[in-house]
């Protein structure tokens, strides 16, 4: 099987879209946040409630969950799209500018930025990384949940290479 063969065939899963957020206290004179746009992100357990999210090897988000193990999710609703989009370019301006025109508030747990109309959000603390290909699977303890969106509306999802909503 080709890589081009697997990634098409991959294409046809549906995956809800989150927003991966950690503040990075080492980073300038004040610390930075940083944000991660991910599709492979689920429920582990319910008792205790635990998540997983799937990281690239040597992104910027890996080397900070490596060792900082506190760190959040947003469930996107699907009129946040372009947040999504801005957080997954390669290549793109410093977390710093990207975080300047998204509405979040400080999680209270975490320290890490919590989108104020995302669907739901959830801090956690990293328990294990388990090695997987080229990437690392982030398990982590939730320490916190809360649903912050008020409108109607479903989730943002990534099919077939494009951000989409539920309608």
């Amino acid at each position: 099987m080709s890589e081009d063969e697997f990634k098409a065939a991959m294409a046809r899963l549906t995956a809800g879209v989150v927003l991966v957020t950690a503040f990075d206290p080492d980073e300038g004179p004040h610390g930075e946040d940083v944000g991660m746009t991910a599709t492979a992100f689920m429920s582990v357990s319910l008792e205790p409630p635990m998540v997983l999210v799937s990281v690239r090897d040597g992104s910027r988000m890996d080397e900070l969950l490596e060792r900082q193990p506190l760190w959040a999710a947003a469930v996107l609703a699907g009129d946040q799209r372009q947040t999504a989009g801005r957080f997954a370019m390669k290549g793109r301006l410093s977390d710093r500018l990207l975080f300047q025109e998204v509405p979040h508030s400080r999680g209270p747990v975490s320290g890490a930025p919590l989108v104020d109309d995302a669907l739901a959000v959830v801090e956690c603390r990293t328990e294990r990384r388990v090695p997987a290909g080229d990437h690392t699977l982030v398990i982590a303890r939730v320490l916190s949940s809360a649903l912050p969106h008020t409108a109607d509306g479903g989730p943002l999802t990534y099919y077939q290479g494009r951000y989409r909503g539920l309608d």
